[in-house]
């Protein structure tokens, strides 16, 4: 008996179609069909998030489209994107719910001496976490940038993690009746606790290789050739090797060929248009002038 409850447990906890997605390679298409272009490794750890019901936690520098994946993620399962941008000092009724408190006091004057239950759902405001739970299969939920948070709030959510419910003291224990499809984002300005870790799939968000990065340009950009695409993510490559306060991300990188292309089109020449625009790259005035003086260096082989 124990044997045949161990294995319902795991036919319950192991999805191996989700969505209509039943391998990494099924996954990684249906992302570049919505305009996200994965590698093999974070379609597989996205997959196997899915099929084991585990959270997916990525990390990486920001602008490597950690929070991208996770709306890809809910639009190839045709699920809303529910998201809770952690920061600092962020508590858990701001993650879970509240009462619309001013509806209940209007609600009692309008009463008068009648019974008016405050507690019904007229008056409960959900927040992520249990718009997530109730709707697990309609639903993605991201949590955004949990390394913002503070250790407290990393702590309450281990516990929601490990069995997906929430107590609301006047309505009792709300549980989801799947495990939700969770992704977790950070981008490493502190270390997340270890038992974190331990309760969802990991996956390492690096720069993409420049064949990748001027694959992405050439989807997310309106209008850039494939050899401008080159140029730009060569040298935004060699913007990254300098010791910037934020080096570009991939959004960047696309919007620097977007603003160089039109400011040609205008009649700015190569390599004057990636020089012209370099403000839509680079967002911080001590690496825009550390840059200046090397920016001829930098666009080496733009024209």
């Amino acid at each position: 008996m124990a044997a045949q409850s161990r294995a319902v447990a795991s036919d319950m906890a192991i999805r191996r179609s989700i969505g209509g997605i039943d391998s990494p390679e099924a996954l990684a298409r249906a992302l570049r069909d919505a305009q996200y272009l994965a590698d093999e490794g974070i379609a597989t750890a996205a997959y196997l998030a899915l099929a084991l019901g585990k959270p997916l936690l990525l990390e990486g520098a920001p602008g490597v489209g950690k929070t991208e994946a996770a709306k890809a993620i809910a639009a190839v399962l045709g699920r809303e994107l529910v998201r809770l941008q952690a920061y600092e000092g962020i508590d858990a009724a701001a993650a879970m719910y509240e009462w619309n408190f001013p509806r209940q006091m209007l609600a009692i004057r309008q009463a008068g001496d009648a019974y008016v239950n405050l507690y019904g759902d007229e008056f409960l405001i959900a927040r992520p976490l249990l718009l997530a739970l109730q709707r697990p299969k309609e639903r993605v939920l991201l949590i955004d940038e949990i390394d913002r948070s503070d250790h407290e709030f990393e702590a309450f959510l281990l516990e929601f993690l490990s069995d997906f419910s929430l107590s609301i003291p006047e309505r009792g224990t709300i549980r989801a009746s799947e495990a939700p499809v969770v992704v977790l984002t950070s981008n490493r300005t502190r270390e997340l606790h270890e038992a974190l870790r331990r309760r969802c799939v990991y996956h390492w968000i690096g720069y993409p290789e420049p064949q990748l990065e001027a694959q992405i340009v050439l989807m997310r950009a309106s209008a850039v050739a494939r050899e401008t695409a080159q140029k730009v993510v060569a040298a935004v490559g060699r913007l990254r090797a300098e010791p910037l306060a934020k080096p570009p991300g991939v959004a960047e990188t696309v919007e620097w060929a977007e603003a160089a292309t039109l400011l040609n089109a205008q009649g700015a020449p190569w390599p004057a248009a990636f020089a012209r625009a370099i403000g839509v790259v680079l967002k911080d005035q001590d690496d825009l002038a550390f840059i200046a003086p090397r920016l001829d260096h930098i666009l080496k082989g733009a024209a």
